[in-house]
């Protein structure tokens, strides 16, 4: 494996690995290429892995690395992140998982979807059929637990951030923010372009893997209507 990328430190007990900061379905598959090679490993310091876009961090714990090794913590992650992706030639990760999402793109759940259409002069349906069609990879989750960043959307779709963000935003928001799109896993302020809903639940703290997505899944949008909409909520 090629390690393309740079360590930092992060803190006391966590490092972060970056590769060159873009959108890039590339970079991304070295991130999880990195991410499933460290998983693989027997390390008891390591306590979490997070992917993002283009980097990686690796918590560790510092205490026990200190008392049992001796030197210093960053000094030792990089010498363990290097033997580790450095002699895996191949690394086995799953193939990613499809998942299809229903989404209401009615204006009542979508606020923004009408002057998206109307900047554009286009129909209210051409933007759906553009945010529906496209098959986005899950890059990473955060900003609220569970809230999945997808990339990227066609350029028609690319919208810059709303400049005054809303106070209120439903769980299940659909938004667009530059060339992302993503879903609003818990009510929040937020300040993405909201163009619809969506009624599954995409936060579930009850359930032993609570995120609906994960890194590296491929969504696809399904358009539903608002009575369907209604139906699979009330089933949730």
């Amino acid at each position: 494996m090629n390690p393309d990328y740079v360590i930092h430190p992060l803190g006391d007990s966590a490092v972060i690995l970056k590769w060159q900061q873009q959108i890039s379905m590339a970079i991304h598959q070295e991130v999880m290429k990195t991410y499933y090679s460290l998983r693989s490993g027997t390390s008891s310091y390591i306590l979490d892995l997070i992917p993002a876009y283009a980097s990686l961090t690796i918590v560790y714990d510092a205490a026990q690395l200190r008392r049992h090794e001796r030197i210093p913590g960053l000094q030792w992650m990089t010498a363990y992140i290097r033997k580790q992706t450095t002699t895996q030639a191949t690394v086995s990760f799953p193939a990613p998982r499809e998942l299809h999402i229903p989404v209401c793109y009615d204006p009542s759940l979508g606020p923004d979807i009408t002057e998206m259409a109307a900047s554009r002069h286009v129909a209210i349906e051409d933007i759906i059929t553009w945010h529906s069609q496209t098959i986005y990879t899950v890059y990473l989750t955060g900003f609220l637990p569970g809230f999945p960043y997808m990339g990227e959307v066609c350029p028609a779709l690319a919208t810059p951030r709303r400049q005054q963000p809303r106070l209120h935003v439903p769980a299940g928001s659909v938004g667009i923010a530059g060339v992302q799109t993503g879903i609003y896993p818990l009510d929040s302020p937020g300040g993405w372009n909201i163009i619809g809903q969506t009624p599954l639940r995409m936060f579930d703290a009850a359930k032993a893997d609570p995120c609906y997505c994960r890194p590296g899944d491929r969504v696809q949008f399904i358009p539903v209507t608002l009575e369907v909409f209604r139906q699979i909520q009330q089933e949730q």
